[in-house]
């Protein structure tokens, strides 16, 4: 009995440095990860701009969720794995009707990669209706 304890350890054991070792990863390099659309005019209605990113990790890149910090903003992004050395875009647009003035926004990326939540930010300044 103690004989098949020792070698189901030792297997286990092996399992688990074999698991630790595996250094390969899924990630998401962005080019920029902030965006400043400068002046805007209310009356022109939603801005947009895309982040692009590359997935230089070495397993498929997952984008689990893209979250913005209020309504106004709407992050889209890709549902399908990203292959290693493949790009992705996510676009962010900003509604600005009935919010004159300066503005900060931030997008949350959650993705399977090794740095699991990566930040983004828009801002602007709002020039309103006359």
């Amino acid at each position: 009995m103690t004989k098949r304890f020792f070698i189901a350890f030792f297997a286990v054991c092996l399992v688990a440095i074999s698991a630790i070792a595996d250094d390969s990863y899924a990630e998401a390099t962005f080019e920029v990860k902030s965006h400043d659309f400068g002046t805007i005019k209310e009356a022109n209605g939603p801005v947009t701009c895309t982040f692009e990113f590359t997935n230089t990790g070495d397993k498929p890149l997952l984008i689990i969720d893209a979250t913005a910090s209020c309504g106004c903003t709407r992050p889209e992004y890709p549902t399908k794995p990203i292959k290693p050395g493949k790009k992705g875009k996510i676009k962010v647009t900003y509604s600005p009707i009935g919010r004159p003035g300066a503005f900060k926004k931030t997008v949350k990326i959650k993705t399977n990669g090794k740095e699991r939540t990566t930040t983004l930010r828009i801002e602007g300044t709002v020039v309103p209706k006359k």
